[in-house]
């Protein structure tokens, strides 16, 4: 039992890392966002995405661990959460403080990433809101006015200007 509790809390630390990695990536990301580099966005996208694939791989162990604790103790899986697992390791102080530890530590990190990642998208949605903003701005220069001149047969006369958003020479 004290192997898989060892394994529970190496597989918790090494997630609490890879967070703290993201968490990194998530602050160099914002001002990337507000310059608008879209290059360094993309490369900071790829860090995220290559951390990702290994939280995933450590999340695969850590469940195989939860359900290897589960069978030793003869408890069902998806009542065995890790503040459970911490209170029935009573009398074993050491790893139920490294693993309170662990467990507090990887909380606190994931609320500043789930934070950042919030604030991040909202300064994309506004980087973006900003782009049409600009888009239809643009547009509307490049539209006549109605004037309301109406021809004999009541259609309106008037017609738009034939500009073209980009304005090449021959």
């Amino acid at each position: 039992m004290a192997s898989l509790i060892e394994e529970l809390i190496t597989v918790l630390e090494e997630e609490d890392k890879k967070y703290k990695e993201l968490v990194e990536l998530a602050n160099q990301k914002t001002p990337v966002i507000v310059k608008g580099d879209l290059e360094g966005l993309k490369d900071i996208t790829a860090k995220e995405q290559e951390h990702i694939e290994v939280l995933n791989r450590l999340e695969k162990r850590r469940v195989e661990a939860v359900q290897d604790i589960a069978l030793v103790l003869n408890k069902k899986e998806e009542d065995l959460t890790i503040r459970a697992i911490i209170a029935l390791l009573e009398g074993q102080d050491k790893e139920q403080n490294k693993l309170a530890e662990v467990h507090d530590s990887l909380r606190q990190t994931l609320s500043n990433i789930s934070a950042l990642n919030d604030m991040n998208k909202n300064l994309i949605s506004s980087a973006l809101e900003m782009a049409e903003f600009n888009i239809n701005l643009l547009k509307s220069m490049y539209q006549a006015p109605e004037l309301g001149n109406y021809g004999k047969d009541a259609y309106n006369t008037e017609s738009s200007l034939n500009y073209g958003v980009f304005d090449a020479k021959n």
